[in-house]
């Protein structure tokens, strides 16, 4: 089933519009904080990684800097540092996947980093797994908003998810410590596949402490890579598990 077949519907679009009315930024309330401009360094890199497309990041951006802060999806101390340390940390993780590929991100929130990789990648086919309705109808008002036809939603759990999508490629951000994250995530993929999950300082030891799981799924390959190390000061950890 591709992510064309997972949008959510506009039922849950008109069901936002009493979020947003009682929401920071409306009518008379603090007003989210105005999404930031590029430095020359973000803006080389978004060039790089987005292309034609930059525009499109650029809305996404606004969208993260007012609609997702007053409905709770992005922190407002995040604003300064949305490009840096969120949309172009995540967007260089496309440098990983094959073209073509299906891919689900389990956990999307807001998007981080599904719709990133949607935007600079539109060749790739992806599902944005995400639980929570509020998360749901933002996502799907954004992805209407800048016409990604490349993108769809599943309002799932990432375990329940199971059978009702299989793809090439799962990504994974601030979800769940690496043992935790391979039961959510590996079943996903259609016999092989991998996983890219986004991680710190940590990386090493989470795939430590879950070797003997990784080694029951039968993984070829469990790597930590550094994504984006030509465009960003600091690079984005990715911990790469291969079937």
């Amino acid at each position: 089933m591709s992510a064309r077949e997972h949008r959510a519907g506009a039922d849950a679009r008109q069901a936002a519009d009493a979020d947003v009315a009682a929401s920071p930024g409306v009518d008379g309330h603090d007003a989210a904080p105005a999404a930031p401009e590029l430095s020359d360094g973000e803006l080389r890199a978004a060039e790089e990684v987005f292309g034609d497309r930059l525009d499109l990041a650029r809305r996404y951006v606004e969208h993260l800097a007012t609609s997702g802060i007053e409905r709770g999806l992005i922190g407002p101390r995040e604003v300064p540092r949305l490009w840096t340390r969120h949309v172009l940390n995540c967007a260089v993780v496309q440098e990983l996947i094959p073209q073509g590929a299906r891919l689900a991100d389990v956990g999307s929130g807001a998007g981080l980093p599904g719709l990133c990789l949607a935007i600079a990648r539109p060749d790739l086919d992806i599902t944005l797994i995400e639980p929570l309705e509020r998360r749901v109808i933002w996502l799907d008002e954004v992805i209407e908003d800048l016409g990604l036809d490349n993108v769809g939603i599943l309002r799932s759990r990432g375990e329940q998810a199971v059978g009702q999508i299989d793809v090439d490629v799962v990504t994974a951000r601030a979800v769940s410590a690496l043992v935790g994250l391979v039961d959510i995530t590996l079943p996903l993929l259609r016999g092989t596949g991998q996983l890219l999950a986004l991680k710190g300082r940590t990386a090493e030891e989470e795939i430590q402490k879950a070797q003997k799981k990784l080694d029951r799924y039968g993984v070829r390959e469990a790597a930590i890579l550094q994504a984006g190390q030509e465009l960003l000061e600091e690079p984005t950890t990715v911990v790469r598990v291969v079937l």
